[in-house]
């Protein structure tokens, strides 16, 4: 598909782009695993029903730092940690790109809490999770989270977004990728 080769060419040259911090040098393993469990434990006491869900749910996957540029092309990139209840966790990344009418900067996190075996087995078994494609997510913000009881959480995925700073405006098309760091 042409608009997605562009897509992902464009963030390909947004993110070489960016300098090192912007985008993030590659973590350690340990580091990493260590920021997306404060990260986490940060989202537990901002949204206390996040911590409802992740008893309920099979895995729990953390970027605490995505970064997001863009002008007129535009692109993100975060690295993340997929926690299991048995302790074991597997490393992702997250690029996206996009075009249209764009401007800014920011950087913000993202839990994304994998509910049943299905959502499971998109991300393990896909090359790389295309958000929007795959299992049915349920974004949740303040509005949502009102309306959720444990007995009406039956949606594949629940995303949070928190810690959000800077600004990005416009209105553009965009295309996302989960996918695993070797393991």
């Amino acid at each position: 598909m042409p608009v997605r080769n562009i897509l992902f060419a464009a963030t390909a040259a947004l993110a070489l782009s960016l300098p090192a911090a912007a985008h993030g040098e590659r973590y350690s393993r340990a580091n990493l695993t260590t920021e997306s469990e404060h990260a986490l434990q940060k989202l537990y006491r901002s949204e206390p029903f996040a911590e409802t869900i992740a008893q309920q749910a099979k895995a729990i996957l953390v970027f605490p730092s995505i970064v997001r540029a863009g002008f007129v092309f535009g692109g993100s990139f975060g690295e993340g940690v997929l926690f299991y209840p048995d302790q074991h966790t597997q490393y992702y990344n997250s690029l996206s790109g996009s075009w249209g009418l764009q401007a800014g900067i920011q950087s913000y996190g993202y839990a994304l809490f994998l509910m049943n075996d299905r959502a499971l087995e998109y991300l393990d078994k896909s090359d790389g999770w295309e958000l929007g494609v795959g299992p049915t997510i349920v974004v949740v913000n303040a509005g949502v989270a009102k309306n959720l009881t444990t007995t009406t959480l039956n949606d594949d995925v629940y995303a949070f977004t928190f810690d959000q700073e800077g600004l990005m405006a416009g209105l553009a098309i965009e295309g996302s990728k989960i996918s695993e760091i070797d393991p």
